[in-house]
């Protein structure tokens, strides 16, 4: 279920005890009051921007944020519209409505829209 992003300092927290502390994903979670699912996809976003540890000391908040979470794609084509993401997390809320199923309806409507990996990395 989407859930409101981490705080900045609270990234540069699940960042900093994974590679300077070594934690596990677990230690981490319990740490820092997170779930372990959070602290997997942030680090996933993470190694998806390809950072490492140390991080850069000219990375701002903001230049950090731009990483891990990259704006979406322009679409000019018509055939691939973009989803209405507000419905997809309302849609997600709701009990046994999988990404997998609001993907298969997108694409229903639009066949020659956007594929599964390009809904379920957003």
């Amino acid at each position: 279920m989407p859930t409101e992003r981490l705080s900045m300092r609270r990234i540069w927290d699940v960042l900093r005890l994974k590679h300077a502390q070594g934690l596990s994903e677990r230690a981490i979670a319990t740490s820092l009051g997170l779930g372990k699912g959070t602290v997997g996809a942030y680090l996933g976003r993470a190694r998806k921007a390809g950072l490492g540890w140390p991080l850069p000391e000219a990375l701002s908040d903001d230049d950090l944020e731009l990483l891990l979470f990259p704006a979406a794609p322009s679409v000019p084509d018509p055939q691939r519209p973009v989803p209405d993401w507000a419905l997809v997390d309302r849609e997600l809320r709701r009990p046994g409505v999988a990404r997998a199923l609001l993907w298969e309806e997108y694409r229903a409507a639009h066949p020659l829209g956007f594929g599964y990996a390009w809904l379920s990395n957003r």
